[in-house]
């Protein structure tokens, strides 16, 4: 089973430690140009910060990883970050952490633990999502069978994406490639054959926080 954890939705979180402020802004990219563009429009907007420190990860295996400390000491900024984003197993986001300096020296444990405090902060207002490798499976049945179809796909907590009532019922539904197998048989055995299957989709998706799915076909 193919699953990756993806930045849905960029946040803003923030951290203050010891008068210091630290703004985490997290954004989805998929390109190295992106996270740049990304990083020079932090930059702007927080202009005269102490430091705008970065970090972004890219790629289906995470091959493009970047991070910089932005004069801040060696290792205790854009690393930390970095290091929080591949502990999370996240792809194709970019994170830009802005200082201003509250007059206290946090020294470079200290700095390790704010950066990457922050990112964890700015990811907790974020949406991260898990794509998953499943399959858009359409099937048509018999009113007599509906009923049983609708308790097996509910006691599975399969979602249903469509569904169309004329002289049978056809349902469309998002089945994780793991169990699709298994539903097709439990189906088939708890409607005595009748359910008829018309179509298969291999897709990626993901459940969005509001419930909604979000699907991308193969």
């Amino acid at each position: 089973m193919k699953t990756q954890k993806i930045l849905y939705k960029g946040g803003e979180g923030e951290l203050i430690e010891k008068k210091s402020r630290f703004i985490a802004t997290t954004r989805p990219v998929e390109t190295e140009e992106e996270a740049l563009a990304f990083l020079a429009e932090m930059k702007k907007k927080y202009w005269d910060a102490t430091h705008n420190c970065s970090a972004f990860v890219i790629g289906d295996r995470q091959q493009i990883q970047r991070c910089s400390d932005d004069g801040e000491p060696q290792g205790t900024a854009g690393r930390p970050m970095l290091d929080v984003l591949l502990g999370e197993d996240i792809h194709n986001m970019a994170v830009v952490v802005t200082r201003y300096f509250g007059g206290t020296l946090l020294g470079t444990g200290g700095l390790v633990r704010a950066y990457s405090k922050s990112v964890q902060i700015g990811l907790e207002a974020s949406e991260v999502i898990e794509k998953r490798s499943g399959f858009l499976l359409k099937m048509a049945a018999d009113y007599n069978g509906i009923g049983k179809i609708q308790y097996i796909l509910g006691k599975k907590g399969i979602p249903t994406i469509a569904s169309e009532y004329g002289s049978d019922v056809v349902l469309e539904v998002l089945v994780p490639e793991e169990e699709e197998e298994g539903l097709k048989e439990e189906i088939t055995e708890g409607t005595s054959g009748r359910t008829v299957y018309q179509e298969e989709k291999a897709v990626l998706y993901a459940i969005l926080s509001d419930g909604t799915p979000l699907i991308e076909e193969l």
